[in-house]
């Protein structure tokens, strides 16, 4: 199968034709490969041609024709013009705009996947507009090179491009920069075109314009007519590197369209790019000087802010906002010095100077490529698996950023730099740590040997918008009858447990129910890490303190709820009951503490019973399983349930009263309101509806005391 090659650029006139035709030549005059060079540019038809002083009697549409009527009785060479003073074979896609009317993606694919088995190389001029043809070719395409002169117009438009790729889904890694005209005087430099395009530059073609114009002239490859000028040496290179530089290539499936309709064609095609998608690796970035000078331009810097501002031994307190500030602008001045000191380093866009700056004192003092992802607001986690992998949570689904590290030992020194100021370490004795960063999110590292793949680093973000129940309404997370029931329980004091697995809203429920407690009452929360967030004044916040360094000064969960009893709480509400604690608690909730709330990891109420009952027998109290079900049964009112669906929505999907003992061993569960999923629509979301289940919560009559108004037609079954 061909290597298929898309040469393409939005902006006219930088020499998007001629690095085709250029390499197609090299890549078979040269280099003896069997290549085909096809013009696809509509909106400039036959120059391809022109410029090789050639002429042609059949098109690509002519070849699709008769692939569609007679697949096996076709033959390459009645359609392509084959030039054998230049060892290529070249195809216009059509000979007038009559036929270019005619033209579809369907017959540009019939005639790509025909030209694929006949050539080791494709080149194609790919245009300059993005049509649903371009579109077409970009599909079978294993390497896109985007074309782009030193500029602001070419610059800024190859950006746009690029935008519009990956908004398409086109996986970055197929997509290379060509550097047409790279050392124009006064032009953008390569430095800022790389800051300012996340794709590799897989060539830098100089000026040479006498050379140039006179090759065109005389309608012969510059790269014949001019072999040794700097021009065709660059694109020899290039096309070198393209003949041994395999993982340039996106490799796809054998489809042969004389034996697959169009619709299996579409479908084969589509179930391609859907696997490329989900099964994309990033190819591991090599970290040569010659491959990335920006990466090197970053070191250099760097090592002069370690040598003027003393990195080493200065103390960076991310916890002082003012003397964190002190530092950045002192840091900033001192690369915004070095970088103009640099030589052969020109940045005369202000934007590109200011985001390098930017990156460089993030590196230095921050926490690098996360401080972006960490401020903005629509990414809830943030999943460091190695240096090239940064994964984030967005609504509920994850996907893989465009954020890298320059090496793993800088994912390490971001580690340590976050969790320094908590008196923790980590190294080879204390592989792993939990921390919490100044704004409350949650951290979790782990380093080598225990894990393979580099140090890795989680982030679960602290959410600054504090959820209301009106919110959960609108984002159809429970109903309205459900909401009136919770409140009125939390306001008759029950005691309640929020279950559910990881990232599935748990916390986010507790904060809601806190806002049903009565603003006279104190509050003593008790959190491993305080994500908690009252609106009541009375609130006396409560978080354990891990050991330190030497291993010393551990306070648990355990030993501040043991103490919160003494300071005369009205309620105690424990972020998340994961350990010894439990008992604990279910026996504060027995003598007298009533209306406490607490999260548990579970994955259906019923399942809550048997974490609950494995946490006490870990306290170390030997209790026959009768006495702790009586316990748990006689503690416990209520289980919210809550979980994060396929689609990444959160929902509470069950809402269950704990009845009591039913025999000797089993407690009795009663769901009051439950989700029910029916399907999928074709968007992906999950269908499906709340309802009640018929079952009147045994406590209405408190309730009614209580003064609290709450209707019994709300727990009414719907008619089947």
């Amino acid at each position: 199968m061909a290597k298929t090659i898309a040469i393409f650029s939005t902006k006219g006139g930088v020499g998007k034709t001629f690095i085709a035709m250029n390499l197609a030549v090299s890549l078979g005059y040269f280099s003896g490969k069997k290549v085909a060079l096809i013009d696809l540019d509509l909106q400039a038809l036959g120059d391809t041609l022109k410029l090789l002083d050639v002429s042609a009697s059949k098109s690509m549409l002519d070849l699709a024709d008769n692939l569609e009527k007679n697949p096996q009785g076709v033959s390459v060479r009645d359609y392509m013009v084959n030039i054998e003073k230049f060892k290529i074979d070249c195809l216009p896609a059509v000979l007038t705009m009559k036929q270019a009317a005619r033209m579809n993606s369907n017959k540009i694919r019939m005639a790509l996947k025909f030209l694929e088995s006949q050539y080791e190389y494709i080149i194609v001029d790919a245009g300059r507009a993005f049509t649903e043809s371009l579109f077409t070719v970009f599909n079978h395409a294993n390497l896109i090179l985007l074309t782009v002169t030193p500029d602001v117009i070419s610059v800024y438009q190859t950006k746009w491009s690029l935008d519009t790729l990956q908004s398409l889904h086109m996986p970055l890694n197929m997509v290379k920069l060509v550097i047409n005209r790279a050392e124009s005087v006064g032009g953008v430099s390569w430095q800022e075109i790389r800051a300012a395009i996340p794709c590799e530059i897989i060539s830098r073609i100089p000026s040479e314009g006498k050379s140039v114009v006179l090759a065109l002239n005389r309608r012969i490859p510059l790269v014949i007519d001019s072999p040794n000028s700097k021009v065709s040496l660059s694109i020899r290179q290039l096309s070198a590197d393209l003949l041994e530089r395999t993982e340039l290539y996106l490799e796809h499936q054998d489809i042969n369209p004389a034996t697959l309709t169009e619709a299996q064609l579409l479908a084969e095609e589509g179930a391609f790019w859907k696997k490329f998608k989900l099964d994309e690796e990033l190819p591991e970035l090599e970290e040569k000087k010659d491959k990335d000078e920006i990466t090197e331009l970053k070191k250099r810097i760097h090592q002069k802010l370690i040598e003027k501002l003393d990195l080493k031994h200065l103390e960076i307190d991310m916890g002082d906002p003012s003397k964190a500030k002190q530092i950045r602008e002192k840091t900033e001045g001192i690369i915004s010095t070095s970088l103009a000191e640099e030589t052969g380093v020109f940045l005369s866009s202000f934007d590109v100077r200011k985001r390098l700056v930017k990156e460089i004192a993030d590196e230095a003092l921050g926490l690098g490529p996360l401080e972006d992802l960490i401020s903005d607001p629509g990414i809830s986690d943030i999943l460091v698996n190695n240096k090239n992998q940064i994964y984030v949570e967005r609504e509920g689904k994850l996907e893989l950023s465009t954020k890298r590290f320059l090496s793993n030992e800088q994912v390490r020194q971001i580690i340590e730099r976050i969790i320094a100021p908590l008196g923790r370490r980590i190294d080879e004795l204390v592989p792993m740590v939990d921390a919490r960063l100044p704004d409350g999110s949650r951290v979790n590292a782990i380093i080598p040997p225990l894990v393979l793949t580099g140090p890795t680093l989680t982030i679960r973000k602290f959410g600054r918008e504090r959820l209301t129940i009106d919110d959960l309404l609108k984002l159809n997370s429970l109903t309205k009858p459900m909401s009136d029931f919770l409140e009125a329980a939390v306001r008759v004091r029950k005691n309640i447990i929020v279950s559910g697995g990881t990232g599935s809203g748990k916390t986010t429920v507790l904060n809601v129910l806190s806002t049903f407690i009565p603003a006279n009452e104190r509050i003593i929360s008790i959190e491993d890490a305080a994500e908690l967030k009252l609106k009541q004044e009375h609130w006396v916040r409560l978080e354990a303190r891990p050991s330190n360094i030497e291993g010393k000064g551990e306070i648990s969960i355990r030993d501040l709820f043991r103490n919160s009893l003494r300071m005369r709480p009205d309620r105690v509400l424990i972020g998340e009951c994961r350990g010894e604690e439990s008992l604990d608690m279910l026996q504060a909730m027995n003598t007298g503490h009533d209306g406490s709330l607490t999260t548990i990891h579970a994955n259906s109420p019923a399942d809550v019973l048997t974490r609950l009952d494995s946490m006490i027998l870990m306290s170390g109290v030997e209790l026959p399983i009768r006495a702790i079900r009586e316990m748990v049964a006689s503690a416990i009112n209520l289980i919210i349930h809550t979980a994060r669906l396929s689609d990444g929505t959160r929902k509470i999907t069950q809402i269950t009263e704990v009845m009591g003992l039913k025999d000797e061993t089993h407690i009795n569960l009663k769901d009051i309101f439950i989700f029910k999923a029916t399907g999928m629509d074709d968007k992906g979301k999950i269908i499906g509806s709340y309802r009640a289940t018929g079952n009147t919560p045994s406590f209405m009559e408190e309730i009614k005391i209580r003064g609290i108004s709450l209707s019994e037609d709300l727990f009414k079954a719907p008619p089947q």
